[in-house]
């Protein structure tokens, strides 16, 4: 019995120590994304613009920025038996890969097209909720500014009823020094 969990424990530590010797570096993590990254691009450029000059043109740009983009964003985290690779975005790390056993898994074609339907989908949010806001901002500033004209326009009319109540107390006391003269 004690042989058994002896054996069944080497096993494991075996085993451990093999996932900790072969886990993916970066470099593997980046070719695996860039391959599903490519066939995505290539697949979607071809099915909505066709199979020409100015397409492909396109297509080696838009893999070209995004090599660069995750060359400088792109963030290995490192778990010892695994690792996992993620970028920053709107303040939030996304996983984009997982590395175990000396293999990458990374979003599959669906996957990646949600993530950047979403990322759009969020790029698009923020930007109406930026012109809400810009929105309410002159919305805000365009009360204001009435407001400080009905402020003027009240204090004008004060300044009026204040000048036509001293002509008035003027004119009374007048008619007063006449009515005791006579």
């Amino acid at each position: 019995m004690k042989m058994k969990k002896l054996l069944v424990l080497a096993i494991v530590l075996l085993i451990a120590v093999l996932m900790a010797l072969i886990v993916p570096d970066k470099e593997a993590h980046k070719e695996a994304m860039m391959k599903a990254i490519k066939e995505y691009v290539d697949e979607e450029a071809t099915e909505k613009f066709g199979d020409n000059i100015l397409t492909k043109i396109g297509k080696n740009v838009v893999t070209k920025t995004v090599e660069l983009a995750l060359n400088s964003k792109l963030k290995v985290n490192n778990y010892g038996l695994f690792n996992t690779t993620s970028v920053r975005y709107d303040g939030k790390d996304q996983m984009l890969s997982v590395g175990l056993f000396g293999t990458v898994i990374t979003f599959d074609k669906e996957m990646l097209r949600e993530k950047l339907e979403e990322a759009m989908n969020a790029k698009e949010e923020a930007a109406s909720e930026e012109e809400a806001a810009k929105q309410s901002a002159k919305e805000l500033k365009a009360l204001q500014k009435e407001q400080k004209k009905r402020e003027k326009q009240l204090a004008k009319e004060q300044r009026k009823r204040e000048k036509e109540a001293r002509r008035e107390a003027k004119r009374r006391e007048k008619e007063a020094r006449k009515a005791a003269k006579q």
